[in-house]
């Protein structure tokens, strides 16, 4: 089977012309939840009651909040009835519920949501498996007060490794060699990104130390243009609302 990745946004924390970055494999498993996220689902026609696993980086606000928007969803609007699971960084069901509580306080206090509702918390190389797919987690560097995490997720017969928000590190490598694809921040498209993301020689770097079999996206992007040493690598860049089948 293919894996039909749905970018619902491609850009970094300060991109001026992308929305958030997020994307949906097979309208079923979603990778990070912008603020962005609930329309942008029904701007696509996709139903948000579809999404049964969410993999959650880190708490940074571009990466996580959207989820009050979504749960509320669910809550008030487009009851669902399959079981979610959302799989992020320790203390992920802690801070939803906090900041859901913040913005829509009614969404907890419902005693009955009519759908099982499980947070995971993953740690460095801790796996699992959730709604048909195997997933394991490690931790890369990003900032020094959130713990973030990169997943490997076999689903559909197809291997998928997301870096979420990182900087180089020998982990990306382990997490995205021999996948069919490697979905891969890459915040500024020169070498001013600082030491917490990935910049084009990081990448290009990665390029050479990763089977060549699997195929680069790079999301989570900034403004300007790509260096043509990216594009002459055959390595995608993601659009927003787009699709790319692997």
């Amino acid at each position: 089977m293919s894996l039909e990745l749905t970018f619902l946004g491609t850009g970094n924390a300060f991109a001026p012309t992308r929305y958030w970055s997020s994307f949906l494999v097979n309208d079923k498993y979603l990778f990070d939840a912008p603020p962005t996220l609930l329309p942008h689902l029904k701007k696509l026609g996709k139903d948000p009651g579809d999404i049964e696993v969410i993999f959650i980086s880190h708490f940074h606000g571009d990466h996580f909040m959207g989820l009050p928007f979504l749960l509320l969803e669910y809550a008030e609007l487009a009851p669902r009835t399959k079981d979610l699971t959302i799989i992020g960084p320790p203390g992920i069901a802690k801070r939803v519920e906090s900041a859901t509580n913040m913005a829509f306080a009614n969404v907890f206090r419902k005693q009955s949501r009519g759908y099982d509702l499980t947070f995971v918390e993953v740690k460095d190389e801790k796996g699992g498996t959730a709604a048909g797919a195997e997933w394991v987690a490690r931790k890369v560097p990003h900032v020094p007060d959130l713990e973030s995490f990169g997943f490997r997720v076999k689903m559909d017969g197809k291997t998928l490794a997301y870096s979420g928000d990182s900087s180089l590190c020998d982990a990306l490598v382990s997490l995205a060699d021999g996948a069919d694809v490697f979905v891969s921040e890459c915040s500024c498209w020169n070498e001013t990104c600082g030491p917490i993301h990935l910049t084009p020689n990081n990448i290009l770097l990665l390029r050479t130390k990763i089977s060549q079999h699997t195929k680069f996206i790079l999301t989570h992007i900034g403004a300007g243009e790509a260096p043509p040493a990216i594009a002459n690598t055959g390595i995608l860049i993601a659009d927003d609302l787009k699709t790319i089948v692997v």
